[in-house]
């Protein structure tokens, strides 16, 4: 539902799983730069942040009720998809319930570009 108009409730899921993920990925990005192999995260840490502000762009297109939202969202998915590709190659907790929050993301960004 949308926080003053009604304009954005058809894209209030996606607008929701978007900032969701990017707060995941900013937490991940923490987390993995307190692992001990964090040499091995280079590309997953660039990922994440990539994917963060991917996620918060698509949200704030959706929310202005932008033409170019669905575009933005398609890439928006593919970004996700990558990041939850990286995030699932490390075990630890976060990178694994960050995957999942990318994945979830990416199909809600899909449903949305294909609305």
């Amino acid at each position: 539902m949308g926080v003053i108009t009604m304009t954005t409730d058809k894209n209030q899921t996606c607008i929701d799983a978007c900032v969701r993920c990017a707060q995941a990925c900013f937490e991940c990005f923490d987390a993995c730069l307190n692992e001990p192999d964090v040499n091995a995260r280079i590309n997953c840490i660039k990922t994440l942040v990539e994917c963060a502000k991917m996620c918060q762009m698509s949200a704030e297109m959706m929310s202005m009720n932008s033409g170019s939202a669905k575009d933005h969202c398609n890439l928006c998915a593919t970004i996700c998809d990558k990041c939850a590709q990286e995030c699932s190659m490390f075990k630890d907790d976060h990178c694994q319930k960050c995957a999942q929050e990318c994945r979830t993301c990416a199909d809600e960004c899909r449903k949305m570009a294909s609305m």
